[in-house]
């Protein structure tokens, strides 16, 4: 295991090979994309508001969101609706807020933060406070504040960041049985 410990440098050689290593480390990490034409289902203790366009509604204890397998939850959500009646974004907040997702490939990214402010259009989540984004069985990345793309496996990382990355899988030596 490769650890990365927060650094006083913040020179912009450094910004830019941690975001270099985030490129490479959370490439394959992009939701199905089959979950972006999934129904969206939404569970909550109890809710306020509408889903008329432009508004807003909030959704109070307990609060799970899915979308094929991209799952968000918290402890309350506010939900922004569009002129298409569609949600534009959602903001959740928790102890911690999460999401999680697999990719076409089968693998999971997860994230935990106090809070987790999701653009359903462009598909970036901004998790903030204590922020963690997990790819499974790789890479953990921890800071202030992460930005993760999930269209173009983008993230980046802001404020006392730190990264570990898991070592390759050994690989199998094929034995002499002469």
């Amino acid at each position: 295991m490769v650890s990365i410990a927060p650094s006083s440098h913040k020179g912009p050689g450094l910004q830019l090979l941690v975001v270099v290593v985030c490129l490479f480390v959370l490439s394959p990490a992009m939701a199905k994309k089959s979950d972006r034409t999934q129904t969206m289902q939404l569970k909550q203790d109890s809710f306020s508001g509408s889903y008329l366009p432009n508004s807003i509604t909030t959704l109070t204890g307990h609060v799970l969101v899915t979308q094929g397998s991209t799952k968000l939850s918290g402890d309350l959500a506010k939900v922004y609706m569009g002129a298409d009646q569609q949600m534009d974004r959602l903001v959740m907040t928790g102890k911690p807020a999460h999401i999680e997702e697999q990719n076409d490939n089968d693998q999971w990214m997860s994230g935990d933060a106090a809070q987790l402010d999701y653009d359903n259009v462009t598909g970036i989540a901004v998790l903030t406070g204590q922020a963690t984004v997990r790819q499974h069985g790789q890479s953990d990345m921890h800071a202030d504040k992460l930005t993760y793309n999930t269209q173009t496996y983008q993230v980046t990382g802001e404020g006392n960041t730190r990264i570990t990355l898991q070592p390759k899988p050994a690989t199998a030596v094929p034995s002499d049985k002469n």
